[in-house]
């Protein structure tokens, strides 16, 4: 079938929330052939994508057309059903991988490529999706103000830090995979506990996102903030934020034990994927040496496959060392990770 102007038009209207850009990458309402094209639905920036979609079509002659929302293409290709023009979709956290193949909107991929490159901790035991780049849950601590260089999950519940962490909700969904992996190793009374602990650490509601925890770092609200190790690149990049990411070290917790929690982007082959084979294709060309590298160069992320390389800055930070717990085994524990957060009332701060 061909992605026509029609078929987006009626599609569109199927949105729970509007559909912030389109990136068209092939030339709609053109004699395209089915089998020179792959349709892709994507919670992840055009601009983060393009460019290696760019080297898929070069590569493969194969063109890409791709939809991009920051919220409900799940729900969208819940609507549409067996309709569904979506090939392949792309998220930028485990947590949407995760309601996609509860809602059904995937189906398994047996890739003989996926499963030699991409890490078992990292993909589907049943084969519905799999990661295409990494990033660290860290803490970001103030250059001037904190003198160690080494610190664990565990240490956030320290009353030394009372009034010193910034964080954005415990609702989060990084925050969500962050505290399923702390019930994963500690258990859920130990979890609990812990988490009651950082409650009390707080410098203020959690609230914003992780780069705004950084910025009240260096405003010298807090010491600590949590956040993910991206932001640190696009912090930099932006004239604005430089401020806030020059004022911070990173550090990775559990760096000396466990390893620090990571969380994902990923790929997912659509249930009702009317181009199979291209998307297979594309999915596989994810975790190609160059693709790995480019798409990591433009995220700031990891890479997932063992010979291809972060960028230089994202290498000066020194090497990941990650916590090895599957991601499929921190999907059973959202639920219960999202239970605390309520009961320790953890959203509406310090002594609460």
């Amino acid at each position: 079938m061909t992605f026509s102007r029609p078929h987006l038009r009626t599609a569109a209207r199927a949105l729970s929330a509007p559909i912030l850009a389109l990136a068209a990458l092939a030339a709609y309402g053109t004699d395209v052939r089915a089998e020179e094209e792959v349709n892709i639905y994507s919670y992840r920036e055009p601009g983060l994508i393009e460019p290696v979609l760019k080297e898929f079509t070069k590569e493969t002659g194969i063109k890409a057309n791709v939809v991009f929302s920051k919220d409900g293409l799940i729900e969208r290709m819940t609507a549409e059903g067996r309709n569904s023009p979506a090939d392949v979709l792309l998220v930028n956290e485990s947590g949407l991988l995760f309601k996609a193949k509860e809602a059904g909107v995937t189906q398994p991929l047996d890739s003989k490529v996926i499963s030699e490159k991409v890490d078992a901790k990292l993909r589907d035991p049943e084969r519905h999706w799999f990661a295409v780049t990494q990033r660290a849950r860290v803490v970001y601590a103030s250059k001037d103000r904190v003198k160690q260089d080494a610190i664990s999950y565990e240490e956030l519940a320290d009353p030394k830090w009372k009034g010193k962490i910034c964080t954005r909700s415990g609702q989060h969904t990084y925050n969500i995979a962050l505290i399923a992996s702390i019930i994963a190793h500690d258990g859920e009374e130990k979890a609990e506990a812990w988490l009651t602990g950082v409650r009390d650490n707080l410098a203020r509601k959690p609230a914003g996102g992780d780069r705004e925890g950084v910025r009240d770092v260096q405003a010298g609200l807090c010491d600590l903030a949590i956040g993910n190790t991206y932001y640190m690149v696009a912090m930099l990049k932006n004239p604005e934020q430089k401020a806030w990411a020059d004022s911070v070290k990173i550090l990775f917790p559990n760096a000396a034990d466990r390893g620090t929690h990571v969380n994902i982007s990923g790929a997912a082959l659509a249930a009702n994927a009317p181009h199979k084979d291209n998307a297979a294709k594309l999915l596989e060309f994810l975790v190609s040496h160059n693709a790995q590298e480019l798409y990591a160069e433009q995220t700031g992320e990891y890479p997932v496959v063992a010979d291809a390389h972060a960028s230089d800055l994202v290498k000066s930070w020194g090497e990941l060392k990650a916590d090895p717990i599957a991601l499929s085994e921190l999907a059973k524990l959202r639920k219960k990770a999202s239970e605390l957060v309520d009961k320790v009332r953890f959203d509406a701060g310090p002594s609460s």
